[in-house]
């Protein structure tokens, strides 16, 4: 305490402790300021300011791998049904996956839903509570009619080179706003298809690559984020430790030059160093109450996995992660048992999709964050066998709902069958441009100086879909 205070041997008033503390007030102004600036310096997921006022905060894509058919769930065909077992009366695809038959009618039924009357099919009874919330883009169109080739191409915009993912260039360009957390994380993601490809930052630096919590060969209940935890060595020896490695480290770039993948490790090992105090509660869904459980259907054998999942993905909104990523795979490539395999990925899926989207509209996330439903592609409305269809890029269905998009809506279309996107076709490029614009971020100017040229998650494809803005 100061002297002063001591020699008059009371204490002192409010008055006296604000003129006698000002100095240090201002020091303390002087130090946070510096520490930010030092933060924003030495640490690329710093929170950056967009490109202009944004309407989300952050993204969650619920990746439905194998690719659903749109005709099946949430693109009706009444003239499918009634010309079942007849030809299809237009050309097939020139490039297909495999050949297939004659039309197929849907083994489900379509009632329209909400104020909106948007016509979504029997397998999904639960999302269909939440369409007026749901934007509905019937005309998506992709490049690739192969897994390996769609899953690079919606994940990175590219089905043939390795480039960065959506959830890294969407890092890279606004970092992240917990410091403490990774600012892009996949839950269970899948191996196969491109594998870690589909959440790597390729040549963007290390930082912004996806931290995967578990894969798709483990159950949700055992995805953690893993080496969280040191029992061995406490907290301030291994902060010594950090410093006297990042010391060494700059001291030898002071004689090599610029390391990236030196760099890229120093601050894997501080984000890990700050995860240690933040994760092992945000994985902690104990503290859920048993009605958050039940809405997610974690009280059901059925839906427990990827209700985890979900829930899983709030909690990482709540927290200021930038780009979470949930998956369901890889179970919904149905070339036979349409309707036993369908039947089951959707009862797997469906309530806890509306679960997440109703607990995140209920605590205010909703308004501010953008979430992204959908596969690789769609299928066929002809036959493979009995009781199965091909894959079809050429037009099927994805929804966004959220931060800045139009609720309610559903825009664009296929033809009658439901084969190709006719009206208002919206391909991969396109959604990645609209996504960036949501999150404050031109596609154009977001850009990475790489092998003598500025490369974009766009590329040299893409335009803002505005008839999807709120």
């Amino acid at each position: 305490m100061n002297n002063h205070w001591n020699n008059i041997g009371k204490r002192p008033s409010r008055r006296e402790m604000l003129r006698t503390s000002s100095a240090g007030f201002g020091s303390l102004a002087l130090s946070a300021l510096l520490g930010q600036e030092a933060l924003a310096k030495d640490n690329p997921l710093a929170p950056h300011e967009p490109h202009f006022a944004p309407k989300a905060k952050r993204v969650v894509f619920l990746f439905m791998h194998g690719g659903p058919s749109q005709v099946d769930t949430f693109d009706y065909k009444p003239l499918l049904n009634r010309d079942s077992g007849k030809p299809l009366p237009f050309a097939k695809p020139r490039v297909v996956s495999s050949e297939t038959g004659n039309l197929l009618r849907s083994p489900w039924t379509f009632k329209q839903y909400g104020q909106s009357g948007m016509w979504v099919s029997s397998l999904f009874p639960h999302v269909a509570e939440c369409v007026d919330d749901l934007c509905m883009i019937n005309s998506m169109v992709g490049s690739n009619s192969r897994h390996g080739g769609a899953l690079l191409e919606l994940h990175t915009g590219s089905d043939t080179f390795v480039r960065p993912s959506m959830g890294s260039w969407v890092t890279y360009g606004l970092g992240t706003e917990n410091q403490n957390l990774p600012g892009f994380i996949t839950i269970c993601p899948t191996l196969t298809h491109g594998g870690a490809n589909n959440w790597s930052s390729a040549f963007l630096p290390a930082a912004f690559q996806g931290t995967p919590i578990g894969n798709a060969g483990v159950g949700s209940e055992n995805a953690k984020i893993p080496f969280i935890t040191n029992t061995e060595t406490p907290r301030d020896v291994q902060r010594l430790e950090l410093d006297f490695a990042q010391e060494m480290s700059r001291e030898q770039m002071q004689h090599t030059g610029p390391d990236a993948a030196l760099e890229g490790r120093i601050n894997s090992f501080e984000l890990a160093f700050r995860m240690q105090t933040a994760a092992p509660e945000l994985q902690d869904l104990s503290k859920e109450t048993a009605a958050t459980r039940k809405l997610y259907g974690l009280d059901n054998p059925r839906t427990e996995n990827f209700g985890r999942q979900c829930l899983m993905a709030r909690r990482f909104c709540e927290r200021g992660v930038r780009f979470v990523q949930v998956t369901h795979s890889y179970k919904w490539d149905q070339h036979d048992r349409l309707r036993e395999d369908h039947e089951r990925n959707a009862g797997e899926v469906d309530q806890p999709i509306a679960g997440f989207l109703k607990d995140m509209k209920a605590r205010g996330l909703l308004k501010d964050t953008l979430i992204v439903w959908g596969g690789e592609f769609g299928r066929t409305p002809t036959s493979q066998g009995n009781d199965g269809r091909d894959h079809n890029p050429q037009g099927f269905t994805m929804w966004l709902a959220g931060a800045g998009v139009k609720p309610g809506f559903r825009f664009g279309a296929t033809d009658d069958y439901g084969y190709y996107a006719v009206e208002n076709k919206v391909h991969f490029h396109d959604l990645h441009a609209t996504m960036l614009h949501l999150l404050g971020m031109d596609h154009l100017r977001l850009t990475y100086r790489y092998a003598g040229r500025n490369f974009r998650l766009t590329d040299v494809h893409g335009n803002v879909v505005k008839e999807l803005l709120a």
